[in-house]
């Protein structure tokens, strides 16, 4: 079942999950949304390069630029939330929900939460809200839909920073905003912007400092941060697109080619044409 609603650029809309249309959900109509995407327990999926296999009910947020590919449904049905920018954008919406750089954008490139028993029931219906007020006619239906997508969205937030943040339990506030801010700068900043010290300069601090500052935090140094954002991003290219592996660089901001190929052999052990290869030959399979 599928039900959307769509007005002036705006898109929003749902597709039930089942053994009967897994499926439909890989298919090219859902790639240019963004998408939230509740499962309960017994689904396997792959998003990007890593699998998923759901052991409790789980909610995925994935962006247009991220690989999904369902593989398998479990018994009970879930449900597909697809939606544009222009319904609701979480960058224009930062300060209601606070979730780009952390359910979104991730550096830890972590797009699941799992629903902790308290939540899942909540988010579960808030679905299914969704799915009633579409199926409605009521002029207020759009507004209604929005503000359950954002409880969805706030819940999921706050699961999500437990599972994954919690050594910064006691950390300030301030300093979980830094991490986050980070984030959001190297995802929309990482093809030209390479160094710690480009990153440094954004956030109006010392290179030394920021280091610092992931050091007491006990997150990933900032250098592997940008490389692995870029180096996910030489994947995608090489696995799903037909460009070259001098445009693959090229697109990744380096001019030098063989600088590329170095430093995605020296991160991941393999060259990009053999990754490419072994990619290929693992989807043809």
């Amino acid at each position: 079942m599928e039900r959307y609603f769509e007005s002036n650029y705006k898109k929003l809309g749902i597709v039930t999950i089942n053994k009967d249309n897994q499926e439909t959900i890989n298919g090219p109509q859902y790639k240019p949304y963004i998408k939230i995407i509740y499962v309960p327990a017994g689904y396997s999926l792959t998003i990007d390069f890593k699998h998923y296999t759901t052991k409790k009910s789980s909610l995925f947020c994935i962006h247009p630029n991220q690989h999904l590919h369902l593989e398998q449904a479990g018994k009970a049905s879930g449900y597909c939330m697809y939606y544009n920018r222009d319904f609701y954008c979480v960058q224009i919406h930062d300060e209601e929900v606070a979730c780009d750089g952390l359910l979104f954008n991730n550096i830890y490139e972590i797009p699941v939460t799992e629903l902790p028993s308290v939540d899942d029931p909540f988010i579960s219906q808030a679905f299914q809200y969704i799915m009633e007020e579409l199926a409605s006619q009521e002029s207020s239906r759009e507004e209604m839909v929005r503000t359950y997508l954002k409880q969805i969205i706030i819940r999921t937030t706050r699961a999500w920073k437990k599972q994954q943040l919690s050594h910064l339990s006691t950390t300030p506030a301030q300093d979980l905003e830094f991490f986050r801010t980070f984030s959001r700068l190297v995802e929309i900043h990482f093809r030209e912007k390479h160094s710690v010290t480009d990153y440094a300069d954004l956030l109006a601090v010392a290179p030394k400092t920021l280091s610092k500052k992931f050091n007491r935090l006990r997150l990933t140094q900032p250098n592997d941060i940008i490389k692995d954002r870029i180096l996910l991003e030489a994947k995608r290219l090489l696995a799903y697109s037909s460009m070259s592996i001098k445009e693959v660089a090229y697109n990744l901001g380096y001019d030098d080619p063989a600088y590329f190929n170095r430093l995605f052999t020296s991160k991941l052990g393999t060259t990009p044409a053999v990754f490419r290869k072994q990619f290929m030959q693992t989807e043809e399979a």
